[in-house]
This record gives C-alpha cells, structure tokens and sequence, in this order.
C-alpha cells in the first residue's frame, strides 16, 4: 500500500454524464443481471448479480468494488463510517476501503486524487456488465475505464482496467491492484523460478529499503508455494512470480482467488520488478495487488489489463499452519479460465 501523501491541487471541474440519473431501477430499462442500488450511503451504485454472486460497483468515488459477496458474504474489507464519502480536494479524506484498482509505479508516479478517489461515471455493459470511466486526469495525463463482467453462474468476475493517453506526450504506467479483503487470511502464491528472489519475495524494511533476503516465522516456502500464515515483521512484500494467481484463505471460510496474465519477456516497472505484491498489516485487511508490465503509451492511445476474480467455500483451518499449499492449487485451478491479457 501507498503512503504517499496526495498533494492538494485545484479541483478539475468535472461534468456528470448523468448515465445514472436517467435509469430508474426497473429492470425493463436494464440488461439482465445488472440493477441501480443504494449501498453503503451511495445511491447510484451499479450491481451484477446471478444466483450466488453480487457485485456492487460505486461510481461516486473511486471506481471502485464495494461489494464482492458470495451467498450473501462479502469477501472485501468496508467498515462502516465512510458511507457516501465523496472526494473534495479542500477537505479531509475518508477511508478508500473495498475493491480499489489504480495504476503506478507506486513510487514514481504523481499523485493523482481524481482518478484514485474522484468521481465516476457509470453504464451498464450487456449482461451482468457494467462500465465506470473517470474524469481525464491533469496530472497523469491519462483517463481510467473499468469494465466489469460477472458470469452467468458462478462467481467468476473479469475486472478490466484501460489506460487512455489523453495528453500531448507519451505515458509509461502500469496496472496496479489495490484490492482490501477481510484481514487475518491465509495467502497461498505459486513461485516460479527463475526468481530475482533468493527467498521467493522481497519485504520492504523502514528508511526505503527493500530486504532481498528476508527471513520471517509467518511466511514460508512449501512445495513451491509462498504461504504467509499471518502478520509479518513488515507488512509490505513483494513478488516476481510468473504463476498468474492468488489465493487467500480468509477466515469467514471464502478462498478469494485473483488471476492474471504475466509476461516474463516484458518489463516490469516497479522499483524491484514485481509482478504482485501483498500488504499484510496487523489490522483487519488485507491488500492483495496484482501489478501489470510497463505499458508505453502513445498520445490517443490506450492499453489494458485484466485480472478475474474467483470466489469458493473452503473451511479455514483452526491453525494457519495446517494450510495444505497443494490442495488449495487443486482447488483454484478447478476454477480458473484461460487468463485474458
């Protein structure tokens, strides 16, 4: 997670497509699956919904997944006491909790309040779809459209981000994944060799430092597998793997799995090359984040990436240790498709 501090700029004046405002929430006016919900203190929020899964996507701020349940539980992190928060650049900031998506290089890029934690708009986008596309951005010189897809039967979500240059020079970014689960979970991540890594990640110590070879009781390699059973001696780690997924047991008996595409012959722009990343704090979530490759991007142009989300019962075991790394792999790959990029 970031902790650079948003420097405060003048209100880019934004024009509310009103997509939203237009749509009553009669489902004769709306693809099948998809329905304009209050939740959480916003009442224009998009929601995807079949049997088993709702998707409840917020416009209003950020962009971001508020809710990603299955059977009624929601697997991301959303505390009450930010409902309907809005962003205003001269007043204080409230919690960007839930499904966030930005982009990076985490250290590098300028910040960027409006696409983080601006206003949005959103439309549906055929069955089960919706789309939610910021306000063009001053300071990145880029605009941000997130496309949502849930499938027909399962909880299979596809989350794609597109990175639209709408600025007179060239951009280099890259995806970058946010997302805040329920703390206190297990993660199981597939290592892949060759690795940059001696230990399979890196910790990000105090002072800017970054620890190539760390050693720490909570996080251990197992048949290939990187399993952090709880919180580390540092909350940031990093990794270079090429297995394109993620696990995290969590402890309401919901696996959260994310897959992704990597490409091991692009490069990867964050300061340690990392493909993934987890923040694992002593709190009550966890930040699970994917990261795509640099994308160049010419002026007019745009670039996307995608990672699809996976929700399944499995009983979380009565000691983090007991994890069997090998059996929850079954598990996710009897769930996962071919990777879009």
């Amino acid at each position: 997670m970031s902790r650079q501090e948003w420097r405060a700029w003048r209100w880019v004046p934004w024009v509310f497509l009103g997509v939203l405002t237009t749509l009553s929430p009669g489902a004769e006016q709306l693809p099948t699956g998809v329905s304009v919900a209050r939740f959480h203190g916003y009442d224009d929020c998009l929601r995807l919904e079949n049997a088993s899964t709702r998707v409840t996507l917020c416009p209003r701020a950020g962009g971001r997944v508020l809710e990603y349940s299955w059977k009624g539980t929601n697997a991301l992190y959303l505390p009450p006491g930010d409902e309907g928060w809005e962003y205003q650049s001269d007043k204080d900031w409230g919690s960007m909790n839930a499904g966030r998506f930005d982009i990076g290089p985490e250290q590098t890029i300028a910040p960027h309040p409006v696409l983080w934690a601006g206003r949005w708009t959103g439309e549906p986008l055929g069955p089960r779809g919706a789309r939610l596309t910021s306000q063009p951005d001053q300071a990145t010189g880029v605009q941000l459209v997130r496309e949502f897809r849930l499938d027909e039967k399962t909880s299979r979500l596809e989350c794609r981000q597109i990175i639209k240059n709408v600025g007179t020079l060239p951009r280099e970014y890259c995806h970058w994944s946010r997302t805040f689960a329920l703390g206190g979970g297990i993660c199981v991540i597939p290592l892949t060799e060759p690795s940059r890594f001696p230990e399979g990640y890196v910790m990000y110590e105090p002072n800017s430092l970054i620890n190539f070879r760390p050693q720490d009781p909570q996080i251990r390699k197992v048949d290939g597998y990187l399993v952090i059973t709880g919180t580390p001696r540092q909350p940031k780690l990093g990794m270079d793997t090429a297995g394109g997924w993620l696990a995290y047991q969590m402890p309401n008996n919901l696996l959260f799995v994310k897959q992704y595409a990597v490409d091991p012959n692009r490069p990867y722009n964050e300061v340690a090359g990392l493909t993934m990343s987890i923040w694992y704090p002593d709190g009550p979530m966890c930040e699970l984040e994917p990261i795509g490759p640099r994308e160049r991007i010419e002026p007019g142009a745009a670039a996307s990436f995608t990672e699809t989300w996976y929700l399944a019962e499995r009983q979380t075991p009565a000691k983090p240790a007991e994890i069997d790394p090998r059996d929850v792999a079954r598990q996710v790959k009897g769930l996962l498709v071919p990777a879009s990029r």
